[in-house]
């Protein structure tokens, strides 16, 4: 699939004087920027009461938007529910785990199970769908479902939502009770009416009770999504999007994705370092103000993913890219100069697009105004300004045509929930988590200078891929143990891969031949290998095929199957860089060491690098600076001359 990427921007008409519309459309354009997102904030804008419509000014800023040749991303305003709505429906308003409801005043309060508020979603979802049907060119369904932790709600409407779920999932409390084991504790209910949430139990809650409701709380998201693409469809062609966000694990992407044509998440480099990545306070040091090699560059591949689900392309934007110092982290740096550019190329060469700026201009006001944007406040350009007019030369008449990686990593969202509802161990201080074993192949197998898909737990065929990595799968899905069976490749499984049934239950075996007589979870005794060991969690396992490794006291660590390769412990990071060495080696898979700070990214016939790190370091023979994007035809990999530099 070949596209033209382009740049973008997230604009918000209404917070400035009409008088500067015309001037920021044309600066926009004068930027070398195609797209502006609008409208995703606006409804008391729109409709300041109750039926009482303003769409006059909103349609005369787009058009003005279109008359500099620009494209408009229309975004649905049901993130930001008005004050009068709150009034008219005041138990709308989303319940916390402790069972306090939260109050009106920011945004994203709302519970998806309110029938009530989603009566008025459909209604206002129809009315901006009726009015701009015919003159956007995409749209953006509300605005970064889960952010806030606003997923899971606790409230009435959620109880009585939760029931009505359950009864038609399991359509007998007797197969409810057998499936969830609840003859444990004396847990056996009579009815469906007697089951409650599972957040204010005395001491932890059945876990499959937990999982259950948390897929409740994510099929919430998915038909509260449904219901407005739905409205959309029936009025304008345009693709529609919903712009998701890093590390927000409490619903299913994939599923939301199914609906759109576009997925589009919003990048925040150095905010998230400080609010959402594992790491040590030295590397937090070293990438204040690049942001972590890897975790974008992930959800990149993730989203490109999730783009896929519609069957119509894997199409993926950025709409929201960090162009400063945001205001939401505990620490909230400048980005290294240079280093906008660099992430806006990345996203490039992981086959975005589009790739968004947020915002256009600096809020002096309100919950955001220490959140930079592409002008100053005073409307001069910010600091920015002329990485993203050069980024927007250097797109102008670039081709990208992305290609199917030869390793991929399956990612599935009730792994997630099933390791929070029972995580079992600590890896350094926090819960053993599916994202962060993830995250820790991706990174090592990153470092050795590996493009990626992702993939979902639904995949029934992997394709000619040489390499797939299934790590901390809780159970197996029909259609991925199929495409297992079926793979040419080499698989790898990581740590809890199969160890639960779908209702949460013990599974007989890791694998066909691989049964599991314990597990253990651990603080300080590490269980040695050479060169390495495990961290927090070791399957001690039985098996009857082939131990390519044991560990110092002769358990087996890496069990073999013929192609199918079963690692019964978390690698710390020096065993993982040794074993998916030798594993790319066995599958056939090129591998280039790179200097620690610096990232590659193939993209159909040219390899893209990237200095994440702060000092200049050689690649092949070329100083290399921080933040500089390095730009190679792989043909000319072998050259003796040094690669060329955007």
């Amino acid at each position: 699939m070949t596209h033209r990427p382009s740049l973008g921007v997230c604009y918000y008409p209404e917070h400035w004087p009409e008088e500067r519309w015309a001037e920021d459309a044309r600066q926009m354009a004068e930027l070398g920027l195609r797209w502006v997102r609008v409208g995703e904030f606006a409804w008391n804008r729109v409709e300041p009461r109750e039926g009482d419509y303003d769409f006059v000014w909103l349609h005369r800023a787009i058009d003005g938007l279109r008359a500099q040749g620009l494209a408009v991303v229309l975004g649905t305003p049901t993130a930001t529910p008005p004050r009068w709505l709150v009034d008219k429906h005041p138990d709308m308003i989303p319940v916390g785990r402790d069972g306090q409801p939260r109050t009106f005043g920011s945004r994203r309060h709302y519970s998806h199970s309110h029938a009530g508020y989603r009566a008025e979603c459909r209604r206002i979802t129809e009315k901006f769908a009726s009015e701009f049907g015919g003159k956007v060119q995409a749209w953006q369904t509300d605005n970064e479902y889960g952010c806030h932790d606003t997923v899971r709600s606790y409230g009435p409407h959620d109880l009585t939502a939760f029931r009505l779920w359950l009864s038609e999932r399991y359509e007998t409390i007797e197969a409810l009770n057998d499936r969830w084991g609840n003859i444990f504790w004396s847990m056996t209910y009579d009815r469906f009416e007697q089951i409650a949430l599972p957040n204010q139990t005395v001491t932890e809650a059945n876990p499959a009770h937990w999982q259950d409701y948390y897929r409740f709380a994510s099929d919430q998201v998915v038909s509260f999504n449904r219901e407005q693409v739905d409205i959309i469809r029936a009025y304008s062609d345009a693709p529609i999007s919903h712009n998701y966000m890093g590390r927000v694990l409490e619903f299913d992407h994939f599923s939301v994705g199914a609906d759109l044509e576009i997925a589009t998440w919003d990048s925040y480099p150095l905010g998230f370092l400080e609010d959402r990545i594992p790491a040590t306070p030295e590397h937090k040091v070293a990438h204040a103000r690049q942001g972590d090699p890897d975790f974008q560059a992930l959800h990149h591949d993730l989203y490109r993913a999730v783009g896929s689900m519609s069957g119509k392309g894997a199409r993926w934007w950025v709409m929201e890219q960090q162009p400063g110092p945001v205001n939401w982290a505990p620490v909230n740096p400048a980005p290294l100069p240079g280093m906008v550019r660099a992430w806006t190329w990345e996203a490039v060469a992981h086959g975005a697009e589009v790739v968004s700026y947020f915002r256009w201009r600096q809020l002096p006001f309100a919950q955001e105004q220490m959140h930079a944007g592409l002008l100053r406040p005073d409307g001069k350009p910010s600091a920015v300004w002329d990485e993203v007019a050069q980024v927007a030369r250097e797109l102008a008449e670039m081709d990208v045509a992305t290609e199917t990686a030869d390793v991929a990593i399956v990612f599935d969202y009730q792994s997630c929930w099933a390791w929070e509802a029972q995580p079992q161990g600590e890896i350094n201080g926090d819960a053993f988590s599916h994202f962060d074993v993830v995250m820790r192949y991706y990174r090592a197998l990153r470092k050795l200078g590996l493009s990626f898909d992702i993939l979902p737990p639904s995949t029934t065929d992997f394709g000619a891929r040489r390499l797939v990595i299934i790590p901390a799968l809780y159970a197996w899905t029909e259609s991925l143990r199929g495409a297992v069976d079926a793979f040419g490749g080499h698989v790898w499984l990581g740590p809890r891969t199969g160890a639960k049934t779908e209702d949460f239950a013990l599974s007989d075996a890791l694998w066909p031949g691989v049964t599991r007589s314990h597990v253990e979870t651990f603080r300080d005794t590490r269980p040695l290998l050479r060169g390495g060991a495990f961290e927090c969690w070791m399957d001690h396992v039985e098996t009857e095929h082939d131990v390519e490794e044991f560990t110092r006291d002769g358990a087996p660590a890496w069990v073999r199957d013929g192609k199918v390769h079963i690692c019964c412990g978390l690698p710390d990071e020096a065993l993982m860089t040794r074993w998916m060495t030798k594993i790319c080696a066995k599958a056939e898979v090129e591998t280039e060491a790179l200097p620690a700070s610096i990232r590659r990214r193939d993209l159909g016939g040219r390899r893209v690098y990237v200095n994440y790190g702060a000092q200049t370091v050689d690649l092949h023979g070329e100083p290399i600076a921080p933040a500089e994007v390095r730009l190679v035809h792989q043909p000319e990999m072998n050259a003796d001359n040094a690669p060329p530099t955007l």
